[in-house]
């Protein structure tokens, strides 16, 4: 019942309301929009922020304290990965190039969750270690280089077998592997030198070298501020998963679960091992909520490039129109109740019981 209450004290908070207001605005077909520059400048705003925090937090805690939760995580993503690609290709029975789409939009990270994220644990009146931007900043790019790789790889294994039997079909395998062949490194360049990974690197370290008394000038720009960004740009998201709406019955009844399931398990995942790592409440939440959220941003800029086969209507579709609001709306609320429940006494003895009686 907790859970319930939380989900639906979560829907009347601003954030939630004004993302309803734009899906509304789309649906009634209203002329409503962000003006473009705007829409511009608040994803650099927003990230810059993050980023800012993160470095402060890292100069407080120490660099050292964010290594194990960061190879932590760049493993589970990696793992989560070529998991959502088995299920995509096995059970979903998706072709190579859509399978490896999805898995690497589902194994990336998202900064507008992010953002949506640390909102929800002002809300809430709790804190989360800030280093945990560094570990966004890590992971975005990621899950798009393990799909590129493994696609080429997969791709080129295929024109082996096809040339040793002597197919015909071998030439649109070739195709094929021209398209997504040497992409590795440009999707590497890309999405190191892309304008969110710069903003955020360069924020973090700018937030490290200034420390909280160097922020303190520009804490009603960063800070006070947030809440209201993201509130705008909430509309915008709103917006554009309401245009998308109708295309929710062309991505199907599977990937439609599994645009829920996955990050919902993902996420769950994510506190459990985060809690057992030593992380607070609302840090184990935000851990939890990066691998639960899915690329919608970065991923379809980097995709369309590297691979092209892939039909962007799911990746986009699927990420922004279904993953997204019931992430925000329902997965954030779990994924708190959860943290606060494995952090209490009596939540820290259940589950060590559980593991215990487990093996």
């Amino acid at each position: 019942m907790e859970i319930l209450e939380l989900i639906q004290a979560n829907l009347l908070t601003p954030i939630i309301l004004f993302f309803l207001f734009g899906i509304i605005a789309a649906r009634i077909k209203s002329d409503l929009k962000i003006p473009a520059a705007i829409s511009e400048f608040l994803p650099i705003y927003l990230l810059a922020a993050i980023g800012l925090h993160g470095g402060i937090e890292m100069r407080n805690t120490g660099f050292e304290n964010m290594l194990i939760p960061m190879f932590v995580a760049i493993g589970l993503s990696l793992l989560f990965t070529l998991n959502h690609y088995q299920i995509l290709r096995r059970l979903g029975k998706f072709n190579l190039f859509d399978s490896y789409a999805l898995a690497s939009t589902y194994g990336a990270v998202g900064a507008v969750h992010f953002s949506v994220g640390l909102s929800f644990l002002k809300n809430q009146g709790v804190s989360s270690e800030g280093y945990i931007a560094a570990i966004l900043a890590v992971l975005e790019p990621l899950a798009f280089i393990l799909a590129i790789f493994m696609t080429n790889m997969a791709v080129a294994k295929q024109i082996k077998t096809k040339k040793q039997s002597f197919s015909d079909d071998s030439t649109e395998i070739d195709i094929g592997l021209n398209q997504t062949k040497t992409k590795l490194s440009k999707v590497l360049h890309e999405s190191i030198t892309g304008k969110a990974i710069v903003i955020l690197l360069g924020s973090i370290v700018i937030g490290y070298i200034i420390g909280k008394d160097g922020f303190e000038p520009i804490k009603i720009v960063f800070d006070d501020m947030f809440t209201g960004a993201i509130v705008i740009f909430m509309i915008e998201m709103g917006i554009i998963a309401g245009q998308r709406l109708d295309d929710i019955k062309k991505v199907g009844v599977f990937l439609t679960a599994f645009a829920i399931i996955i990050p919902l398990f993902n996420g769950t995942i994510g506190v459990l091992v985060s809690t057992a790592l030593g992380l607070s409440v609302g840090g184990a939440v935000m851990f939890g909520l990066l691998m639960a959220s899915a690329s919608f941003i970065a991923a379809p800029a980097v995709l369309r490039h590297a691979i092209p086969q892939a039909k962007p209507s799911l990746y986009i579709t699927s990420a922004l129109g279904i993953t997204f609001p019931f992430n925000i709306i329902v997965t954030l609320p779990i994924l708190f109740t959860l943290s606060t429940f494995l952090h209490s006494g009596e939540g820290a003895i259940d589950l060590f019981n559980f593991i215990t009686e487990g093996f």
